[in-house]
């Protein structure tokens, strides 16, 4: 294959991975405006507020280190705390300290939280059955591995 060939070859290459890329921020940013959208309307909550219920409440004893829960919402550690403090004030989320080391800061998710989550759950399953609606269960599965491929998930983190 000629340079000039395997140039442009690497550039269609390179051109299609740009065009995924924009189109996932496209898609995300569309998907998170719907969410918060729905959520901020019906309980008040923003998309961001709901994802750090959601992982308490499926995390052993509802519990999670703050640590854990930055990185599973891919924010510092600074981040995270400002984003508990207006839930800790609704009576969303507690604050705890680890029985095994008192430096380790735990994020609990209260009875109102859990209730909360159960009420904005069914908004945000409703928002994604109609996001889905076009696509085959298979697709989205097939998508959703790819997603956490590069996302750098896997079960421990997801």
């Amino acid at each position: 294959m000629k340079a000039s060939k395997r140039l442009a070859t690497m550039a269609r290459d390179e051109a299609c991975g740009l065009e995924f890329c924009l189109r996932l921020t496209r898609a995300c940013a569309t998907m998170t405006r719907r969410l918060d959208n729905v959520l901020s309307s019906l309980h008040g909550l923003s998309f961001s507020d709901f994802m750090i219920l959601y992982y308490l409440e499926r995390a052993p004893g509802a519990k999670m280190r703050r640590v854990d829960l930055a990185e599973r919402l891919v924010l510092t550690a600074s981040g995270v705390t400002r984003s508990l403090l207006p839930l800790e004030k609704l009576g969303l989320v507690s604050r705890q300290s680890d029985a095994a080391d008192a430096r380790v800061g735990l994020a609990t998710l209260t009875d109102a939280g859990r209730q909360l989550l159960a009420y904005a759950f069914t908004a945000v399953q409703t928002v994604a059955q109609e996001a889905t609606a076009s696509v085959t269960d298979d697709q989205v599965q097939e998508l959703s591995t790819l997603l956490g491929q590069l996302a750098g998930m896997n079960s421990s983190n997801s």
